[in-house]
């Protein structure tokens, strides 16, 4: 696996015209923060040597590079997810990759269900830690270079970068949570049960993505900051339907909030 990182990352080396230290993972209904990149090159993943393939809607699948802001980035249009039936490694082999291109910076964003409530349908919740449910670590098997073997996952979101967007949030006058992740491997939604486990086990929001991600990059020594749209809520006294189509439309309408955020973030970095 690591041979095919290093291959990876000297494909995408000779074709970067720039060269970043911050990445941004666009989640589902995310996707549209793109048209606020200045695209300076775009790369399909299915032209990138060993790069899965996502095959969710609302993915498109590229790997950009160009500026948010001032900032050169590269971004990710769809990500890969456990449930479509790739290995962890699979899944991270993306984050393995940037970091052989430079990145130290890692932004990761998602739709999450809340049950935490106080939250909104639309609420912006930034993540302040996770709880794993995935039945595998993406760590697991022989341990890779570039980090530890036991990782400390005590600051998995880093505080500083909380701190900005925190008070960017608070000048502009967007509102925000802030709360726990708890990742699940899907591909169904919660049932009213689950969400009242998860919710007496600490946790604000849930979702299918991240934390594979996330502890990948800590390994790694990226610091990473993750922010989730809450598109829908769930453990109430009255259950609550929800489809992937309206999981898109509620994280499409908080794509100016979102946006605003991210730009304020990279230009501290």
């Amino acid at each position: 696996m690591y041979e095919k990182i290093q291959e990876t990352a000297e494909f995408l080396r000779s074709r970067m015209p720039n060269h970043p230290e911050t990445a941004i993972i666009l989640g589902s209904g995310l996707g549209r923060l793109v048209e606020e990149i200045d695209i300076e090159s775009e790369i399909p993943y299915s032209e990138i040597p060993n790069m899965p393939v996502s095959t969710v809607e609302g993915h498109s699948g590229k790997l950009l590079f160009g500026k948010l802001g001032d900032k050169d980035i590269i971004a990710m249009q769809g990500r890969f997810h456990y449930y479509e039936g790739y290995s962890m490694k699979e899944v991270t082999f993306p984050v393995r990759v940037i970091y052989e291109l430079g990145i130290r910076n890692l932004f990761v964003s998602n739709a999450a269900g809340g049950m935490n409530p106080a939250f909104s349908v639309g609420d912006l919740m930034i993540i302040e830690d996770h709880i794993n449910m995935f039945p595998e670590n993406p760590l697991r098997g022989k341990n890779f270079p570039t980090g530890p073997r036991f990782p400390s996952m005590h600051n998995a979101y880093d505080r500083d970068f909380i701190g900005i967007v925190e008070k960017a949030a608070e000048k502009l006058n967007i509102k925000v949570q802030k709360g726990v992740y708890i990742g699940t491997p899907g591909p169904t939604y919660e049932t009213p049960a689950e969400y009242r486990m998860f919710r007496t086990m600490g946790a604000d929001a849930v979702g299918m993505s991240t934390v594979p991600e996330v502890i990948v990059a800590v390994h790694c020594g990226i610091k990473v900051f993750g922010i989730s749209v809450i598109t829908d809520l769930g453990g109430f006294a009255e259950a609550v339907k929800v489809s992937h189509e309206e999981v898109q439309i509620a994280a499409d309408a908080a794509q100016p909030r979102m946006t605003t955020l991210m730009k304020e973030l990279i230009k501290k970095v």
